[in-house]
């Protein structure tokens, strides 16, 4: 334990000597908080609904703002059904490195979940979409390295990035939360490449998440490991919070063991990935790779908290599509029939959806004239464009219907959307505050 959570921990038992002491699950969390200076208590929420369309028969689509950390905003689409029947399960969608809710995925998942009976968050990640500078995605703003002033570690600027990103999913759980018709206790997070990084940790640490879902990642490892390791990157929003998680302790696969110790405390998680995902390195990470990693995560659960059946039932299980490189397959059979397991949709049963008809991206695509929501290269059979998808009649969404904000706002708004405004504001943290290494 840090002396900073030592001292933290006294101080509570201090001042609340009825509360139960923090057990090492929190101190974890806690650590990682401090890591990536995510705030112990979220900011107000502040949504906003600025209007609302029927992007299919039976699926409405919200436009909303919600606040997020450092006084910023999210735009976001949220589709949910139309109709539905008792409260009914919601889930998050976390974007790879690039998209956001104009990219093909996120659009086609909130109409076929939707459709399925859940209520969905689809979300521009910082410098993407509306919160990018030109309105634009695929843009990556955030890999722009952010200057620090002497003497302070420059990944300090990448760890704030990575908080900012875990807070922007919280508040997203937050607002399916609040919303009347979503059981708050049927939340699902599913991430994507970049986004699998992200949700991986959201699920560490955000225990009202009940389910998680990595496609194309939850390669949590260390350098020592030998293959493609984030220890060894150079994006900020993923090799600075992996050293700085380096707080929790080294060695092979510790920082990747806590992670997945602390979501098989919280709930179910499915690790999805194909066989020659080279962007992941899947191929130096067979299933015995992740076999081991499992067996040393729920070992480790198990010594900290007991209750080992409970543990093993929660601790993370993986998908391998053989053949198939980087993906989000959620989009897919096998996917769909695990989140209805753990969320049970409110319209699709488990044996509609295995009899459910699927459609080949690409041809859904080029039917929809839809080829600008699709990163370049991805349309390849082994990658996005040969995803199977469920769903029925899943219409194209074009792009402009996709803004949430009307230009006069987006304009006044600016300020608190850009990656550019963010960054100046985490310079002036940085000159005014004396930070030191987490």
């Amino acid at each position: 334990m840090t002396k900073t959570l030592q001292v933290a921990a006294l101080l509570i038992a201090i001042a609340a000597p009825s509360t139960p002491p923090p057990t090492q699950f929190d101190l974890w969390r806690a650590q990682i908080r401090h890591a990536l200076y995510i705030p112990d208590k979220l900011p107000a929420l502040e949504p906003k609904i600025w209007s609302t369309f029927a992007p299919m028969p039976g699926v409405l689509a919200d436009r909303v703002t919600y606040r997020t950390a450092d006084g910023m905003l999210v735009p976001a689409i949220v589709y949910r059904p139309q109709k539905s029947k008792g409260k009914i399960p919601g889930i998050v969608v976390v974007n790879g490195h690039g998209g956001d809710k104009y990219s093909w995925y996120a659009f086609y998942s909130g109409m076929m979940f939707a459709q399925a009976g859940a209520e969905v968050v689809t979300y521009d990640p910082i410098g993407e979409g509306e919160r990018n500078i030109d309105r634009k995605s695929r843009a990556s703003s955030h890999d722009r390295i952010i200057p620090v002033p002497e003497g302070v570690n420059s990944d300090d600027p990448g760890q704030h990035l990575a908080g900012l990103m875990q807070v922007d999913v919280a508040q997203a759980v937050s607002y399916l939360s609040q919303r009347p018709e979503v059981n708050p206790k049927r939340i699902a997070v599913v991430g994507y490449s970049m986004g699998a990084f992200v949700t991986g940790i959201a699920g560490a640490l955000d225990t009202r998440i009940h389910a998680i879902l990595l496609s194309g990642g939850g390669t949590f490892d260390d350098q020592a490991d030998g293959g493609k390791s984030y220890d060894v990157g150079t994006l900020p929003c993923q090799a600075a919070p992996w050293h700085a998680l380096k707080v929790l302790g080294t060695g092979f696969h510790h920082r990747g063991a806590i992670l997945y110790a602390l979501n098989a405390q919280r709930g179910p998680m499915l690790v999805e990935n194909g066989s020659n995902d080279t962007v992941m390195d899947i191929p130096h990470r067979p299933p015995d790779w992740f076999a081991a990693l499992h067996d040393q995560a729920l070992d480790l659960a198990v010594k900290t908290e007991g209750k080992p059946d409970d543990l093993a039932a929660n601790s993370f299980t993986t998908h391998v599509d053989d053949g198939k490189s980087h993906r989000t397959a959620w989009v897919e059979r096998y996917a769909v029939a695990w989140l209805n397991d753990k969320l049970h949709f409110a319209n699709w049963t488990d044996t509609q959806i295995q009899n459910m008809p699927t459609i080949h991206i690409t041809d859904w695509l080029k039917a929809n004239d839809l080829a600008w929501s699709m990163s370049k290269g991805y349309d390849r059979d082994d990658r996005e464009g040969g995803l199977l998808a469920l769903g029925t009649n899943i219409p194209g969404i074009q792009h402009d219907q996709l803004n949430v904000l009307p230009d006069p706002d987006w304009q006044r708004l600016k300020p608190e959307l850009i990656y550019e405004n963010w960054a100046q504001k985490i310079i002036a943290t940085e000159q005014n505050i004396p930070k030191s290494t987490p």
